[in-house]
């Protein structure tokens, strides 16, 4: 079984958002890149080694 988590998920684990509604409206502008690309999928799936990068900032997925 492969691990994943979703996007806004992840974003409220980082911290980066506070609220799915926040991290929903980020995705949704388009300020959320997924491996140096814009997605607007609250609910893409993320595995290990994808990168997210927010306001310049980079957080490399690790599920353990």
């Amino acid at each position: 079984m492969t691990h994943s988590i979703k996007l806004d998920q992840f974003l409220k684990f980082q911290g980066v958002a506070q609220t799915g509604g926040e991290a929903k409206m980020m995705i949704w502008e388009e300020y959320v890149l997924v491996n140096d690309e814009i997605e607007t999928r609250r609910g893409r799936k993320l595995v290990n080694g994808d990168r997210v990068t927010v306001a310049g900032e980079t957080y490399i997925v690790d599920l353990g």
